[in-house]
């Protein structure tokens, strides 16, 4: 115990914390307030659900990645490689938002988009960088600092996304202007900046440089792959198929929770207090739990334990969509929720870390993430409809209702990835140990 103790106090994990706390940050901008903004805006579930496909460019920013293993910022080349290419995407990363705060979706919602879309394209390529730094900075494979980095990243993930997001929902239910909201939060990013200039430099692993266009190429964008694919052969197929199915579930759930929550009667601040603070607080809790139980038992046990009590919570917002604005019940159910999401998040990050050959860190670790992605925002872009489509269909009224409905059919999506981590645990099983 004392010596997983002491692997948290590796002043990195402070950083990796931070890192993670940018990583979310953005999700709040172009994700949870600016689902709510929509909303009073009075775009439709489906409209809010599709808007959600500029979360698109998360699952393919591995196509750029290559460029980030080995471009360098001639003008910031003191930070250090990978501190260099954060600090740039961090200042582009305010001006966006600042920029976002002038507009407002009643009037255009195609600058809105666009500007939503730059902000997003922006936070996945520093997703990139951040998650290349933690593996970098983490050299140690064997003393369970991967699956506490994982645990670090995840809770700073969340504290970004749910502590700066109720922020921003009790500013927005204070002042009611969305536009003063985005302004004010902007200088979130002025502390990231701050992160990125106090944090040690990486050990970035060079690679040696080629004389042709061709060979900078082929070494920049299809060595990375090539590796990756020899590595494992054709199991590769079926680890990236894992990847893109575990979260589907929780992503069609995530995606309208904010307006299942408006709809049966929760308040703003109701919101922020219950999902966004105590939620976030939880699951960084159970983060670093999650992480325990993954250095001692293996990822394996972490996967399994999270996917399937994953599903089951899921069953509990079908619950408590028939008996409303329950908060005592909506307490328990983020509670469970949150722990069941953090077991699965922390062993899911660990996984990929761990396949990862640290020459090709940002590439191959994008690849993998942006599977993930790939699955969540695919299919979940589509949850305002399924829940507008079920709506007022009699089999679904007889069941309690559209969203009743929709939470079950959520609780089932884990099922296709449970069968395929028990053959890849077949394969890789010294992985899980």
């Amino acid at each position: 115990m004392s010596k997983i103790l002491n692997i948290y106090l590796d002043k990195r994990m402070l950083f990796i914390f931070l890192n993670g706390v940018a990583s979310g940050f953005p999700w709040v901008i172009i994700g949870s307030a600016m689902t709510l903004w929509l909303k009073d805006a009075g775009l439709t579930r489906t409209a809010i659900g599709f808007f959600g496909s500029i979360f698109f460019v998360y699952s393919i920013n591995w196509l750029w990645a290559p460029l980030l293993d080995r471009v360098k910022i001639p003008f910031l080349k003191t930070l250090g490689f990978r501190r260099s290419w954060l600090l740039l995407l961090q200042v582009l990363l305010f001006f966006l938002i600042i920029a976002i705060s002038w507009t407002d979706p009643k009037i255009s919602i195609v600058w809105v988009s666009l500007l939503a879309l730059l902000i997003a394209i922006t936070s996945a390529t520093q997703d990139i960088v951040i998650d290349a730094y933690r593996i970098e900075i983490i050299s140690e494979s064997k003393d369970g600092k991967i699956a506490a980095a994982a645990a670090a990243s995840t809770s700073g993930w969340w504290f970004g996304f749910g502590f700066l997001g109720a922020f921003s929902l009790y500013l927005a239910d204070y002042s009611n202007n969305w536009s003063m909201v985005y302004f004010v939060m902007s200088f979130f990013v002025l502390g990231f900046m701050l992160t990125t200039l106090l944090m040690p430099k990486e050990a970035h692993s060079s690679q040696t440089t080629t004389d042709t266009p061709e060979q900078w190429l082929g070494e920049t964008f299809f060595s990375p792959l090539k590796d990756f694919f020899n590595r494992f052969g054709t199991t590769a197929i079926l680890i990236l198929l894992f990847i893109m199915f575990f979260k589907i579930g929780e992503a069609f759930l995530g995606k309208m929770s904010l307006v299942f929550y408006d709809d049966i009667g929760f308040s703003k601040t109701d919101i922020a207090t219950y999902s966004k603070l105590l939620g976030s607080t939880l699951t960084i809790i159970f983060s670093i739990i999650a992480s325990f139980v993954s250095i001692r038992f293996g990822l394996l046990k972490g996967l399994v334990i999270g996917g399937v009590s994953m599903a089951l919570t899921n069953l509990m917002y079908s619950y408590l969509a028939t008996i409303g604005a329950d908060k005592e019940f909506l307490v328990l159910t983020i509670f469970l929720d949150n722990f069941t999401s953090a077991f699965s998040t922390v062993a899911f990050v660990a996984f990929i870390s761990y396949l990862v050959n640290k020459t090709y860190t940002a590439t191959q670790y994008a690849l993998m993430s942006s599977m993930g992605n790939l699955g969540k925002i695919l299919f979940a872009s589509s949850s305002g409809l399924l829940v507008d489509r079920l709506e007022g269909r009699g089999w679904v009224v007889a069941f309690g209702g559209e969203w009743v409905v929709f939470f079950a059919i959520t609780a089932l999506m884990v099922i296709p990835s449970l069968i395929m981590l028990f053959w890849i645990g077949k394969k890789f099983k010294h992985l899980f140990i």
